[in-house]
């Protein structure tokens, strides 16, 4: 898999996820497509990476179990949100031991959730299309030896989310979404990880990293809550210039503060089942993709979650 997620790798959607509040849930796919921390691109040069998404969540969701629409009383009972990201990346690799990546995601979002008030219940909607918040992420190789199959490849991740997104988009009729369902979370995150990887000699590798992703304030009312994720992955050259991938990803955002957030219904721990493919188009271009399952999901309070979701891109190193 280390083939195949060092091209899908180089788009660094490093837990980049966002909660829709009354529980939105999670709004970016868990999977690591950070090629880099997968051993993938030794030598140096640039990769570039663009990457959709499509996670439709329409399962309501209490604790691990599948609720229907104002089963639970609530302020807001959630009814569907749609996400479309597209996520552009750039990985640039100065020697064995230094690397550096960025990216910006663009989110196009529909969400709708009914406003019970006072005994009446008002249908609310948003629908946008917006730049989301960009990452810088700066990685550190120990014993990186890409002459030697079967050497393993660990190291350290260091970087920093900054408030490119807006954070106070509101609809046709003048209501402001909540936090959680904006494009941006409006703070400034430090990020942190380490990762490892391996390839054999006959081009099978396998790669693990943890990923930590912190708030350093709050902004305005609102402070996400921090978030850890934890990727298991293999690569299989298959046949031809064909790969088979799989991921195991696990997440755990813990809720989020602030007089503008809803700390009731946001944050929880997830288990997702990725495989995927990855198919090689010349020596410097692939196209990857994936289909990521949950295999457990527990949420706090109330909130969405999707039965599937996917993830398709395509890589190209310079």
């Amino acid at each position: 898999m280390l083939k195949i997620l060092r091209t899908t790798c180089a788009v660094l959607l490093f837990g980049a996820a966002l909660d829709a509040t009354a529980g939105c849930g999670t709004a970016f796919c868990s999977l690591n497509t950070d090629w880099s921390t997968h051993g993938a691109q030794a030598e140096p040069g640039g990769r570039f990476d663009l990457r959709y998404e499509f996670i439709d969540q329409d399962q309501l969701r209490a604790g691990t179990r599948k609720v229907g629409v104002g089963e639970i009383p609530s302020h807001h009972d959630e009814v569907r949100t749609i996400n479309r990201n597209l996520i552009a990346a750039f990985d640039y690799t100065f020697n064995a031991r230094w690397g550096i990546a960025a990216s910006l995601p663009a989110v196009s979002r529909d969400h709708e959730h009914i406003h019970n008030h006072q005994g009446e219940a008002f249908h609310d909607s948003w629908s946008f299309a917006r730049l989301s918040d960009a990452r810088i992420t700066g990685r550190y190789s120990f014993d990186r030896d890409s002459s030697s199959p079967g050497t393993g490849n660990f190291g350290i991740q260091f970087g920093i989310k900054l408030p490119t997104g807006q954070y106070e988009l509101a609809n046709a009729e003048g209501d402001i979404a909540e936090r959680t369902l904006q494009p941006g979370t409006g703070t400034t995150d430090a990020l942190a990880g380490v990762f490892y990887s391996t390839t054999s000699a006959g081009g099978t590798g396998w790669f693990a990293d943890a990923t930590l992703l912190a708030p350093m304030a709050e902004r305005a009312g609102y402070k996400p809550g921090t978030r850890l994720g934890v990727d298991v992955g293999a690569s299989y050259p298959w046949k031809n210039r064909l790969s088979l991938l799989l991921q195991v990803n696990a997440q755990w955002k813990d809720r989020d503060s602030g007089l503008n957030a809803e700390p009731e219904d946001t944050g929880g721990t997830y288990l997702h089942l990725s495989p995927g493919v990855e198919v090689s188009v010349g020596d410097k271009t692939r196209l990857y993709g994936f289909v990521q399952i949950p295999i457990y999901q527990y949420v706090n309070g109330v909130q969405l979650a999707a039965d599937w979701s996917i993830a398709a891109g395509l890589s190209r190193r310079f």
